[in-house]
């Protein structure tokens, strides 16, 4: 301001000066004044220019830039105003870039977020959200969400106005074989604005699902023997018997108390699978001394489930029968496998006895060891056991390495299994990176074989 005063004084000054030089002596105070004042409208009309060019900068909304007014009034406004234009800019594109990151965290959650107006109409979702509920995030923009999502809980959910719990529906993407359930919950926020929220809740249905079946399964395998040695045990108690009959019933009573035993190992086993973190590479194991041991169990086990007499000797070469049952157990290359033994052993005699007990007494069960690759390069290992059994039908195949899943329930508890077999295979198998596969053929057998990386063979010393 003072130097605007100062610019018009100048100018009063520097107009009064020349009116009074170009003047004639006896009109110079006339001169100065008309000095003066053409130097007035002089000035005026040089602010008014410089005002001008300020408006016309202002109508072009280019605030960003001001114009090249250095000095005076019109130009400190200028420059106070391109100053705050670009301060409101800089906020405008850091409160843009804050929203875009927020979008975009939305945009990557797990769960599904939209945005409703006060109307009920979509104002926008993320892609979780879209494949959840089956829309499309441009397309169904402003749309109403009830005329969207057509399910009679969603519906009644939506008008109810009370949000305090969720409500849960089917997805979109769900078939008989893949079924999917989404849980949907509505908040209040703004004015009357809604954040939805929806979370495909299917695993953790399953998993309850599994949790009830597992404390069935296992209550109703336990209670079975159970109920068998309270009912010797109450005869042995009241009833006067003979020696023979007491050996009998004891004897029952001790392959209950094994089966009883062996399911509680093989939770324990399952347990100890789930909880422990996966064996390194530090511990090797041998696989002829494996195959010897796996061969003397598959002998032992068939001699009892199939008690005729052997004429064998025990040093019995690999091929052997005990009880009419022929084993046939193929030398074990000299190699050895990483891993932990008590593992490996569970997962490979579980396949062993599981071929045993389901082979009838004039079968064949043949097991072995194959490696992989070709042109000298070894690729991995093959484990592997075929019997002559019944077979196993197709549709049962993937659910076998379910815990307690039994193709034939009354089978399964004559031959002693604790429907946990092929679970605590497929668990050791994961942790040692290998994989089991199944093949098998009603009324010809089954093959059970376990695929080893070759990462985690080497030659034995």
């Amino acid at each position: 301001m003072l130097l605007r005063i100062f610019s018009f004084l100048l100018f009063q000054a520097l107009g009064a000066w020349l009116g009074y030089q170009v003047a004639p002596e006896a009109l110079q105070i006339r001169g100065m004044l008309a000095g003066m004042l053409g130097a007035g409208m002089l000035w005026g009309l040089y602010d008014f220019t410089r005002g001008l060019r300020v408006l016309q900068w202002l109508r072009a909304d280019a605030l960003a830039t001001a114009p090249p007014l250095r000095l005076g009034l019109w130009g400190q406004v200028a420059e106070r105003v391109s100053r705050a234009a670009r301060a409101r800019e800089r906020a405008a594109r850091e409160s843009e870039s804050r929203l875009q990151n927020v979008l975009s965290a939305l945009q990557a959650s797990p769960n599904g977020v939209l945005l409703l107006d006060a109307a009920g109409r979509i104002e926008w979702l993320n892609q979780t959200a879209a494949a959840h509920l089956g829309l499309d995030p441009v397309r169904d923009l402003q749309q109403h969400l009830v005329n969207l999502v057509r399910n009679p809980a969603f519906t009644a959910y939506m008008a109810s106005g009370q949000y305090g719990g969720g409500v849960t529906l089917p997805g979109r993407s769900q078939s008989a074989l893949n079924p999917v359930r989404l849980s949907v919950q509505l908040h209040e926020y703004g004015e009357g604005r809604r954040l939805l929220l929806s979370r495909d809740v299917t695993m953790f249905e399953q998993a309850d699902a599994m949790r009830r079946d597992f404390v069935a399964n296992v209550s109703h395998e336990i209670r079975t023997p159970l109920t068998v040695l309270s009912g010797f045990v109450e005869t042995l108690q009241t009833l006067p018997l003979q020696e023979e009959e007491r050996t009998r019933y004891l004897g029952l009573m001790s392959q209950q108390a094994e089966r009883m035993q062996a399911l509680v190992n093989d939770l324990l086993m399952l347990s100890r699978l789930e909880g422990s973190p996966p064996p390194g590479g530090g511990e090797w194991v041998a696989l002829p001394a494996m195959m010897r041991q796996l061969q003397q169990e598959a002998q032992t086990l068939s001699a009892v489930l199939h008690p005729a007499a052997s004429t064998l000797p025990p040093q019995a070469p690999l091929e052997a029968k005990r009880g009419g049952q022929t084993l046939d157990f193929e030398a074990a290359p000299a190699y050895e496998l990483a891993g932990a033994s008590t593992e490996l052993h569970s997962a490979l005699s579980n396949l062993v006895s599981n071929a045993v007990r389901y082979t009838p007494a004039d079968g064949t069960v043949r097991c072995g060891w194959r490696l992989l690759g070709q042109g000298g390069e070894m690729e991995g290992a093959e484990f592997w056991v075929q019997d002559t059994g019944p077979g196993i039908a197709a549709e049962h195949i993937p659910r076998l390495t379910e815990r307690f899943y039994r193709v034939d329930r009354s089978r399964s508890r004559e031959t002693g299994g604790t429907g946990l077999g092929l679970a605590i295979v497929k668990h050791v198998a994961q942790r040692h990176g290998a994989e089991l596969k199944i093949e098998s053929t009603l009324g010809l057998g089954s093959r059970f074989a376990l695929l080893f990386p070759a990462s985690r063979l080497r030659p034995m010393a």
